[in-house]
This record gives structure tokens, sequence and C-alpha cells, in this order.
């Protein structure tokens, strides 16, 4: 069984390499983001009290994140691991977790801040269907026009230049403390996250010593 933590700055392809990994040694990926959207989504109490403390500007407290992730980890579905996905953000959710899991890595990938920057600024949505898109790696056929549906598209609301610059302070201020606790125990491995997804993916299974790895899904 592997239970593992993923953690790095917006942009630096957390989320596809955690997709990668959860296909290559059969875990469950547990992303805190998707839990409150699927809250959000089916209108639950701790939907409505989440969407409450979003729209005010403020983030989800410690108290009501570690209360999601405990009740997910609890449904053990995990026969084979798990990787965890933003989660702890801070330095007492750290401290909560490790003292209810033990959890083989902390898989950290770094990206400097100007990469990131790229790499989000150049980030399209589309308006109709809400897929995706890059304009370094995934670019549309035709110009502002999504391929699937035809629908325009936009730019995320939040990311500009100076909405990303707060997001990566926030970053770099709240998650210093949380690698510092993972380092003293001898858990995070450094990952260049700029390295192509292919090859990013290959040195994360290498430095976590992976010995079941039997990934069949294609990395571009």
């Amino acid at each position: 069984m592997h239970k593992y933590v993923i953690m790095g700055v917006q942009g630096c392809g957390k989320g596809t390499q955690a997709a990668l990994l959860v296909n290559a040694l059969d875990l469950v990926h547990i992303g805190v983001g998707d839990i409150f959207r699927w809250h959000i989504k089916n209108h639950t109490k701790l939907g409505a009290q989440v969407k409450r403390i979003v729209a005010s500007g403020n983030l989800v407290g410690d108290e009501i994140v570690e209360r999601i992730v405990h009740g997910r980890l609890e449904e053990h579905d995990w026969n084979f691991g798990f990787i965890l996905d933003g989660f702890p953000r801070s330095e007492s959710q750290a401290r909560f977790f490790l003292e209810s899991y033990d959890i083989d890595a902390v898989i950290h990938i770094q990206v400097p801040d100007e990469v990131v920057r790229e790499r989000v600024l150049s980030r399209r949505l589309c308006s109709d269907c809400g897929l995706d898109y890059n304009l370094i790696s995934h670019r549309p056929a035709v110009e502002d026009v999504c391929d699937v549906c035809s629908g325009a598209l936009i730019t995320r609301p939040d990311d500009h230049p100076d909405a990303l610059a707060g997001r990566l302070n926030d970053y770099h201020t709240k998650n210093k403390p949380v690698l510092s606790l993972f380092q003293r125990k001898e858990l995070v491995l450094d990952i260049d996250g700029t390295l192509a997804p292919k090859a990013l993916h290959k040195e994360i299974i290498s430095q976590l010593g992976a010995t079941n790895y039997h990934s069949s899904t294609p990395v571009q």
C-alpha cells in the first residue's frame, strides 16, 4: 500500500501527475477541492458553509478541512493506497495528518515563479463547455474558439498578474512551514517541475522507487 501527499504551486502540473500516479499505482486520488465542489454542487450543509466562506474571500478553516479529510479517508476505499492533493495547507493541518496517518512520501513539484506565471497566464477556458486550454501546450485549432463546441475561449477571472502574485505569495508563506515539518520527517521528494510531463512522471516513479508500476496511460 502506498500513501502519498502531492504538493506544488498552482500551475506546476500537480493535477496531471496525480492522475498519472493513480493509474500507474492503483491509487485513489483524494482532492480536497473536489470534495468541496461536490458538497457545493449537491447543496449539502457543508457545501453551503464552504460557499459562504469562499464568497467572503476567506479560506476554509483548519477544523473544517481536517474533518473533511478525516471523513474521506475513513471510507477506506483505497485498497492500494491514496494520493492526497490540496492538503495539508498549514502546519496545524500537517501535524493533525501525521498524528492520524503514516505516509510514505511527500511529492513536492518545484517550479520557479516565472515559469508558473507563464503557464497560468496562458490558460484559457471555454465559456460554453468548460474545456481547459493552454496557449503554450494545448492551443485551439482556431484562435479563441473551442475545438469541441466552438464556444468562445476566455481568461479565468483570477488569472491576471496581480491576483497570481497574491496566490504565489500566499502559497509560499503558508507552505514553507508545512514542507519544513515534512522535511524533518525525511518524507519530501523534490521533483523538477520544469520537466516535460512524460519525463516528470518517470522521475516521480523513479524517486518513489515504485515496484508495481504498470502505467498504460500515454503521457504527452
